[in-house]
């Protein structure tokens, strides 16, 4: 790996001298202020064996397998710095910054972290260059290479190509073509476009996949999100009156995709695809990262509002729906006395002391001010046994809604997070939902 990286600095290096894309003649004493391009490597790009000692030139745009992304390196005063990373509209400010030297490669290096994830970009910096790698502590080897560079706005690429259409609009699509029907799934492309830049996302029934960013070139697209927790890239091309494409989640998963104009094309109905099962009523019984008890149904829970989550820090979507919450119960004060909240987490690290003190993290991270609680592993199986009231559990998250005489209300699956036209919608709907349990 240590070569590889050598390599790919050097490469980088090199292409920007030559291509003097950028200037060096701002002073600052870390990183480079301004904007970067920060590409992730879903396919590794390797040297020839016979050109190990030689310079290799990386394409000046991008390449098949690249999922870019872009950020700014802001200073607050001569040494410290955050960083914010741009999806669409959406900006994500990073503060969780170590910056050192490794005095055995005379370099110096930085962890940038995404502490509500336990994910962090880890670099090597000479100037105008990082080259690194992004690593997910709660999977097994889980590391995709990392590169960036400075000064570089773009995100896929400078050019401009006339775009074949405009696809601006509601796309109905489906994921997994190439498998059997009952392994594929339905979605809805929500797209907008302006010249070249592209944005949007894609709604399925089991949530969202958030602010997308991309270019249109000729007949062919691209759509990239990079957050922490997730990487996703959109490839596609414009046939005829439908589109052909491919989606990549990191380096492990990939699938091919179709969309087709279908004006009475709909997803399933979110407060309908989980149900509780005839007869049978929410109960559970777990303890907070404190230690204390938190049994339900108890007298902490009466004459309340009861609002419970099957969650994982690991989700943005969940993520997406805490937000909502906090925000919700700061927005609504009087409405925020009669409710209960409890985050009920589904956590891929294993021990459970670990997990509790990941919890306690994420909590603060986002301002949270109700409970989250560490309720198993994630997988949906584990969530199903600690609500065997459900009829399934299909989707991080899932929210279920209960009056003050403890009969639920509505069982909510999955959410359509504030990069989707649904949002407001959802808002108002769960406004009035609230205020008629009163």
């Amino acid at each position: 790996m240590r070569k590889i990286l050598t390599a790919s600095f050097l490469a980088i290096a090199f292409l920007l001298v030559f291509n003097r894309c950028i200037s060096t003649d701002t002073a600052y004493s870390r990183v480079a202020p301004g904007i970067w391009r920060g590409v992730l490597e879903l396919e590794k790009f390797y040297l020839p064996s016979s050109k190990k000692d030689s310079v290799v030139l990386y394409y000046d745009q991008f390449k098949p397998g690249e999922l870019p992304f872009n950020f700014e390196v802001t200073y607050i005063d001569d040494t410290h710095f955050y960083m914010e990373i741009f999806n669409g509209s959406e900006r994500i400010r990073l503060d969780s910054i170590q910056y050192g030297r490794d005095r055995s490669r005379a370099r110096d290096t930085m962890n940038v972290w995404f502490p509500e994830y336990a994910a962090y970009l880890h670099a090597e910096i000479r100037g105008a260059v990082m080259v690194g790698e992004w690593v997910v502590t709660t999977k097994e080897n889980y590391r995709i290479p990392f590169y960036a560079q400075s000064g570089r706005a773009y995100r896929f690429t400078s050019l401009t190509e006339k775009p074949l259409l405009d696809i601006s609009g509601n796309w109905a699509a489906l994921f997994g073509v190439e498998k059997e029907v009952k392994e594929q799934e339905k979605a809805l492309a929500e797209l907008k476009q302006t010249g070249n830049h592209l944005e949007g996302t894609f709604r399925t029934e089991t949530g969202d996949y958030r602010y997308l960013e991309g270019t249109v070139q000729g007949r062919k697209f691209w759509l990239s999100s990079f957050d922490g927790a997730h990487a996703f890239l959109f490839s596609g091309s414009m046939q005829g009156d439908s589109l052909q494409g491919e989606f990549r989640s990191g380096h492990k998963f990939q699938t091919l995709w179709t969309g087709w104009k279908d004006p009475s094309f709909e997803l399933g109905a979110a407060d309908s695809l989980t149900q509780v099962k005839p007869n049978a009523q929410i109960a559970f019984s777990v303890k907070n990262p404190a230690g204390q008890d938190i049994t339900f149904p108890s007298l902490q829970f009466d004459n309340k509002i009861k609002i419970f989550t099957i969650m994982g820090t690991w989700c943005p979507n969940c993520r997406d729906e805490q937000i909502f919450l906090r925000d919700f119960l700061k927005e609504n004060p009087e409405v925020a006395k009669e409710i209960t909240i409890i985050g009920c987490s589904f956590e891929r690290i294993k021990d459970t002391a670990q997990a509790n003190a990941h919890l306690l993290a994420y909590k603060k991270k986002l301002d949270l001010p109700f409970e989250i609680v560490y309720a198993g592993s994630a997988s949906s199986e584990e969530a199903a046994r600690f609500f065997p009231a459900l009829n399934k559990v299909m989707a991080f998250p899932t929210m279920m809604v209960l009056d003050k005489q403890n009969h639920v209300r509505r069982v909510h699956t999955g959410f359509d997070g504030p990069a989707t036209s649904r949002y407001a919608a959802f808002k108002s709907d769960f406004l009035t939902l609230i205020n008629e349990l009163r």
